[in-house]
């Protein structure tokens, strides 16, 4: 049997590739799929089958892309029937104890309600070694330090959800074997679940001792938990599950992966409901940028910022400069369904720069400067989420998560300089540049972030 994990770091998000016999099954791919066709034909293997554990909220589907590149048949949940969110395109459907074959490996289809209602995971059985199961897909049923969120339907399903992921863990995996190897469709930091840890992957049996949500053996104490921990709800989270519902628009490559000149660029971003999102740090983007343009830093956090931050439908255009990796910064954006990518600067933001064009700019201060400014009444506003906030935070400042800002943003004081803070400079970055498309101008950014404010013991509030 052959056996490997994919991850995209910044989604925590793990792919898996089960394989025997020169044939492979592709478990929970992403969006940009030649990751897996180029793995498999390095391993001698033909992708004949894909499996989804259930239909995504946080990224876009590759199930359609990769089974239209390879010509591999689609098994997905038929626990879908009636529910609101239902696999709405071709497929095989895949019911609770059904076995697919691949070779000496067996895949046997259970039935994990909780996360979601169509909630499949996957066991996995290497024949010509043992007749006990070797691991578990489980998809966003069990986390390792963790169980998924039941909320992904609103205030008026969760409940139900939580009672029934009361059931998939201590009824339907009850009788499972502490060996068994326990690999999720997530790690930590992804929003779709609290508490995961940082580990790939676990054993059933270390997770009935350690998992906390294992050890509540009271339906209504654990559904009291698990509904009382649930991270902050990603806006996007809501378009996503449709996006996987309807399946994603078929990409066959990368959309954008094109140079545009000065003069095409200028003229394309001009239209109504285009972007740019400018790719560069964030002392870069304070130094001089395109007026309107988001910042979001490329790197393992542009997913899942975009997601937050891009009005969905948006004709996006990526500047950067001679570093700048545009591909990858489209596959990033493709993995969370933002595929209308027009292409990017030619030359990057040295380009407009030279050619005299107007620049907007945001200044960026340090935290002993901040300190000082706040003697003398200087208005914070910190863009962590809720539990970093809770850790500690300036005792004077106001607190909105990044996420929410552009619907927030009119809760903010316009007639006061606003000092945008967060871990590192990142978040705060993006936060200026959507304060400033809300109208908002006196934005500061805190280099540093509050890992600066804490490595000089300035005082904090918990």
């Amino acid at each position: 049997m052959k056996f490997h994990r994919f991850e995209v770091p910044g989604l925590s998000h793990y792919s898996y590739l089960v394989g025997c016999g020169g044939k492979a099954v592709i478990v929970d791919p992403k969006r940009d799929v030649d990751t897996y066709i180029s793995y498999a034909a390095g391993a001698g293997l033909k992708i004949t089958h894909i499996l989804e554990t259930h239909i995504h909220a946080d990224f876009a589907s590759g199930a359609l892309e990769l089974a239209e590149e390879t010509g591999a048949q689609l098994w997905l949940s038929n626990h879908d029937d009636g529910e609101h969110f239902q696999y709405r395109f071709p497929h095989n459907k895949f019911s609770d104890g059904e076995d697919l074959r691949v070779g000496n490996v067996r895949l046997t289809a259970l039935h994990t309600p909780g996360h979601t209602p169509e909630h499949l995971s996957f066991l996995i059985y290497d024949e010509n070694r043992c007749s006990q199961p070797k691991a578990l897909l489980s998809g966003d049923f069990v986390f390792v330090g963790s169980l998924g969120r039941p909320d992904l339907l609103g205030e008026g399903a969760k409940r139900k959800l939580a009672e029934s992921l009361f059931e998939s863990v201590h009824r339907k995996i009850a009788g499972l074997p502490d060996g068994l190897e326990i690999c999720p469709a997530h790690g930590a930091g992804s929003m779709c679940g609290s508490g995961m840890s940082e580990s790939a992957q676990s054993t059933l049996g270390y997770e009935r001792v350690s998992n906390i949500y294992f050890a509540d053996r009271d339906r209504q104490k654990f559904v009291d938990r698990i509904l009382g921990t649930v991270p902050p709800f990603p806006d996007y989270y809501r378009r996503m599950k449709q996006v996987n519902s309807d399946g994603p628009a078929l990409l066959r490559g990368l959309p954008g992966d094109r140079a545009l000149e000065l003069q095409d660029f200028r003229g394309e971003v001009n239209v109504e409901g285009a972007v740019v999102v400018d790719l560069r740090r964030p002392e870069a983007f304070g130094g001089a940028h395109i007026p309107g343009s988001f910042n979001i830093g490329a790197g393992p956090s542009l997913s899942t910022w975009a997601a937050w931050a891009l009005p969905y439908g948006s004709l996006i255009f990526l500047v950067g400069d001679e570093r700048s990796d545009y591909r990858e910064a489209i596959r990033s954006l493709i993995r969370v369904g933002l595929d209308d990518i027009r292409g990017y600067l030619q030359g990057g933001i040295r380009t407009w720069i030279e050619a005299g064009l107007p620049q907007d700019h945001v200044p960026q201060i340090s935290v002993e400067e901040l300190a000082r400014r706040i003697e003398k009444n200087a208005y914070v506003l910190d863009v962590r989420g809720d539990n970093e906030w809770n850790s500690g935070h300036i005792g004077s400042a106001a607190h909105i998560m990044a996420g929410e800002l552009a619907q927030r943003a009119h809760e903010l004081p316009r007639n006061e300089r606003i000092h945008a803070i967060c871990g590192s400079g990142y978040r705060s970055s993006l936060a200026t540049s959507i304060l400033k498309r809300s109208g908002l101008n006196e934005v500061v950014n805190v280099s540093g972030g509050m890992g600066g404010w804490n490595a000089m013991k300035f005082p904090v509030v918990r």
